[in-house]
């Protein structure tokens, strides 16, 4: 029987089969992270660290694996708003960290929207399953900001270089297919079958040899995790930077306005609209 270990906006599922689920729960908002969700997300990170199973399968509840940033969390704070997203940030890049350094395999299944911070998100697994139709979009320069939750620096390492600049840059989209083709995720699946595939492979991974595969785990992420942790730390100051200056609050502010026209004005978003990123 799984047994549900933790509420709220991020929440703990402990599967007979030894896989430990974690969940994006939020999904009227998108899965969007503000500072509430952001520490939720690390705290809940650190507390599958202390007990992962044998594997972990990172996922979401709703229609989109998270859209990153609450753009209306960020916006008029004016010169309040850098920290304010810097709290965000270095919340959900202690997650970002913690969910790295697990020594258990990470499976991390994606559906619909992963924008901004949720790209950094979907891509600490060591495994990603992504539904054909999922949409991945970076978004950041579209509102003045750049990257965090470890984007640019998994990026250049999973699809090279010039594909991390095309991204980064243009903001272009991917769907769950141009995501595997790009080896930005490890395979798409059809949209129904995400769920299943994606608990099953982490059920194979939980009984198989666990002293064998954390030490794989071990070789393969050798040396890296100081590094993340110090790109992560420059992510974060560079997009607070940016956040408080005049070009970033004058596109949130606009892009905000130019949403709320067209929708009922809740500020959340989906990949390819960049209605938020974080």
């Amino acid at each position: 029987m799984s047994l549900a270990v933790s509420t709220g906006p991020v929440r703990i599922v402990r599967h007979p089969d030894r896989v430990v689920e974690l969940t994006l729960d939020d999904p009227g908002r998108g899965n969007a992270l503000d500072l509430r969700t952001a520490e939720a997300l690390r705290d809940t990170a650190r507390e599958v660290a202390a007990d992962p199973g044998g594997a972990v399968l990172l996922r979401a509840a709703g229609g989109n694996f998270c859209v990153g940033g609450d753009l209306r969390a960020f916006a008029g704070r004016g010169t309040g708003t850098g920290a304010y997203v810097h709290a965000v940030a270095s919340a959900a890049h202690a997650a970002v960290q913690a969910l790295y350094e697990l020594p258990v395999p990470v499976v991390t299944a994606v559906r619909g929207a992963a924008a901004g911070g949720g790209i950094g998100l979907a891509l600490v697994g060591d495994i990603v399953l992504a539904a054909r139709s999922a949409r991945f979009r970076l978004a950041y320069t579209a509102i003045g900001l750049t990257p965090d939750c470890g984007a640019s620096w998994f990026l250049p390492r999973l699809v090279g270089p010039r594909r991390a600049a095309d991204l980064i840059l243009t903001n272009r989209v991917l769907t769950g297919d141009d995501a595997e083709r790009w080896g930005l995720v490890s395979r798409s699946v059809e949209d129904g079958e995400l769920d299943d595939a994606a608990h099953r492979t982490a059920a194979v991974l939980a009984a198989g040899a666990g002293d064998a595969l954390r030490a794989a785990k071990g070789l393969l992420r050798a040396g890296t995790g100081e590094e993340l942790c110090r790109h992560l730390a420059e992510e974060a100051r560079l997009i607070a930077d940016l956040a408080d200056g005049r070009e970033a609050r004058d596109r949130m502010a606009s892009f905000l306005a130019a949403r709320g026209s067209r929708t009922a004005g809740d500020g959340r978003a989906e990949a390819g609209t960049a209605e938020s990123v974080s």
